[in-house]
């Protein structure tokens, strides 16, 4: 009964899904990868098979007593996100639980490692969610199975195409996550996943970084360095205002609050930006280059070069710490 009581929580921010409700309809850990990066560690439980974990019930009515206690209180909820501490696409009766849940009224997403995407029935259970968050780390299979180390009988190449397909034909919302970690070489990762992205029909594409204890002690987030040279290369495959960061910092992005450094940290904290648009943004903010200078000698941000142009982005708070441990 514990379980269950635990299946929904929040609402939490996000930056991808605003006020999202969580539902966990995976126990801890059932999953198809076993990633280095995870925040709950190595997977003890990997698997590819679907199973039936819990009641499409009971699920619903735990769900739905959060939905009404939250709006008790007066808060927003702008999504039901299938959020579990596994990956979701194991549920069997996934389909069912989507059923159910729509008589709430309120926009479904999942966000999925991508591993069973090409199962006929799974394919069905997301085409009836409102966004669908998928994993994309790599496209290459060595690097694939040093990251997400997968299940011995999954092939990226199926999951590729897979997904290719699925954008083709689902009628909501695509976002993908590609998560970037230090010591891993990436190569020319960068081009060959903008370049697959470009194939899907994407409304968005984040860059990530860990930002939680990882399951290997090892793994650090990138440097800036990585993630602005992805940005960048992203930014060229595909429409720059589909590219966008997620390192962690939940700020009121794009605001105008009157207080220009917290809304310069929280720009640089999604998009990096050009010189040009930072002394724009100053000059209207009635500011000077000088907060640039101070924000820069106190670390809160970093300056960088991308063909000819500078640009500035925020320091990784989670690097910080990761090296002082």
């Amino acid at each position: 009964m514990s379980a269950i009581n635990n299946i929904a929580f929040g609402p939490v921010p996000s930056r991808r899904l605003g006020r999202s409700l969580g539902i966990n309809n995976i126990p801890a850990k059932h999953c198809s990868y076993s990633c280095i990066y995870c925040q709950l560690g190595r997977t003890p439980h990997m698997e590819v098979k679907r199973t039936n974990f819990y009641d499409p019930e009971r699920i619903f009515e735990a769900v739905k007593r959060k939905v009404q206690a939250v709006r008790e209180l007066g808060e927003d909820i702008d999504f039901l996100t299938f959020v579990p501490d596994g990956e979701p696409t194991l549920d069997s009766q996934l389909a069912d639980e989507i059923h159910l849940l729509k008589k709430l009224g309120i926009p479904i997403a999942i966000i999925t490692n991508s591993s069973l995407i090409w199962q006929d029935n799974v394919q069905s259970a997301l085409k009836e969610v409102d966004l669908v968050s998928f994993k994309v780390d790599a496209v290459s299979d060595k690097l694939w199975r040093k990251i997400d180390r997968p299940h011995g009988s999954l092939h990226l190449n199926d999951i590729l195409s897979a997904l290719i397909e699925f954008t083709k034909e689902f009628s909501g919302r695509v976002i993908t996550e590609t998560m970037l970690v230090e010591n891993v070489s990436h190569s020319d990762e960068a081009e060959k996943i903008a370049e697959f992205l470009s194939t899907l029909r994407l409304d968005k594409a984040y860059i990530a970084i860990p930002t939680r204890p990882p399951a290997e002690r090892w793994v650090r987030p990138a440097s800036e360095g990585v993630i602005h040279h992805f940005y960048q290369i992203f930014s060229e495959k595909l429409d720059s205002n589909k590219v966008e960061y997620l390192i962690g910092y939940e700020g009121n992005a794009f605001a105008h609050s009157g207080n220009p450094k917290e809304d310069l940290l929280s720009i640089m904290a999604v998009h990096p930006m050009r010189k040009e648009a930072v002394e724009k943004f100053i000059k209207e903010a009635n500011s000077s280059w000088e907060l640039i200078e101070v924000m820069l000698k106190e670390g809160l941000i970093i300056e960088l070069q991308y063909k000819g142009h500078t640009y500035f982005m925020r320091k990784l708070e989670s690097r910080v710490k990761s090296s002082a441990t």
